[in-house]
């Protein structure tokens, strides 16, 4: 059986040329770090990382039909969107499980773009494909391989963004996006979103003007001490926030209600899972996601049992790591939902040897 080729981005020889750590991921072969992962953390949450994102995955929506498919396929409402507007989303799968979490766009009248895991891309396009509306309302189109997506976060970065700039960036609010000409390269979608908790942009681009971009950048970001970021202090920012990770925190197995993420599921619609999500919200759920903060000094890492004070397993450790900002080490897991109570001591299995933590909700910083 022949193996699939692992896939580079646009950037891949600049991330060769910057010695930085590569691993697969996804698919691809991704910059793990460069100057190291604390270095790379704090410099996010003091100052600007710049990251290579262009695995990730954009499906244009278009057409009558587009809205009222949005709306059956996602848990979030869509309708309340308008064109420069976000949402964060899952899609159900009809098993009470996620197909996958995305970004929804409302980019125009009739014209939406979906943000999807990278590992998830060929998945979610045959569920896409799967319930598109047998009137021909919606056309769909993998926009992944021509696109190019640079995150510029931090609190620097509007410093370093707005001088490339031909419109005034400061009133872009959370969640919002607009076009603009960057260091004239054209016309750039520009979100105010990411992935860290630490603030800046989101930049959409084609694929051949990511280097040019990624360069513009880097000059610009020399001054305000940006660095080149990879995956591995990516993770260790959205643990920090409690944001979820598809594949620990959530997956096929996973309901939104359960993994805290009722606040995307809008009841007010009809979609995929909607009646089951409802009664989950409305009787509970067996297990919740939770935040823990170690109080021995102990790694957790995803796979780990979590016990009660008596030893019996009461939940699973999804994902786990030391918070570089605070120096605590931190956690989320599942957890039985009669010991899921902020405040709550208990024991992470932590190589046969059961070590305190308090159950926290996140963020943690």
């Amino acid at each position: 059986m022949e193996s699939t080729p692992i896939r580079t981005t646009p950037l891949h020889s600049t991330h060769l040329a910057l010695n930085a750590k590569m691993v697969p991921f996804a698919g691809f072969d991704m910059p793990v770090s460069y100057s190291g992962i604390k270095a790379e953390h704090l410099a996010v949450r003091s100052a600007c990382g710049l990251f290579d994102v262009s695995h990730m995955g954009e499906f244009m929506v278009n057409g009558s039909g587009a809205l009222d498919f949005l709306e059956k396929i996602t848990s979030n409402h869509v309708a309340a969107l308008f064109p420069g507007r976000v949402q964060y989303s899952c899609m159900p799968n009809g098993k009470g499980g996620l197909v996958d979490d995305l970004l929804v766009y409302h980019l125009g009248p009739e014209s939406y773009m979906l943000v999807v895991n990278a590992g998830n891309l060929r998945k979610d396009w045959d569920w896409l494909c799967q319930h598109l509306p047998a009137d021909q309302s919606v056309v769909l189109e993998d926009r992944s391989s021509t696109m190019a997506l640079l995150a510029l976060q931090g609190p620097r970065a509007l410093d370093i963004l707005q001088p490339l700039c031909n419109s005034d960036l400061s009133g872009l609010a959370y969640y919002h996006f607009t076009y603009a000409t960057i260091a004239d390269l054209g016309s750039v979608l520009v979100s105010a979103t990411g992935y860290t908790g630490a603030g800046g942009f989101e930049l959409y681009v084609p694929a051949e003007q990511a280097q040019a971009l990624w360069d513009a950048l880097m000059q610009a970001g020399e001054p305000h001490g940006l660095l080149p970021c990879g995956l591995g202090c990516r993770d260790t920012l959205r643990l920090e926030m409690g944001f979820c990770l598809y594949g620990n925190d959530i997956d096929e197995e996973t309901s939104p209600i359960e993994a805290g993420l009722s606040w995307i599921t809008s009841f007010s619609k009809d979609f995929v899972d909607k009646e089951y999500l409802l009664q989950q919200k409305t009787e509970g759920t067996s297990r919740k996601l939770m935040g823990f903060v170690m109080e021995e000094r102990g790694i957790p890492r995803q796979g780990y049992l979590i016990r009660n004070e008596t030893g019996e397993p009461i939940g699973k450790v999804t994902s786990g790591s030391e918070s570089i900002s605070t120096g605590r080490l931190i956690g989320m897991g599942y957890v039985a939902s009669a010991y899921a109570v902020k405040g709550q001591t208990v024991k992470i299995d932590i190589r046969d040897r059961l070590m305190s933590a308090r159950l926290v909700r996140p963020p943690f910083i």
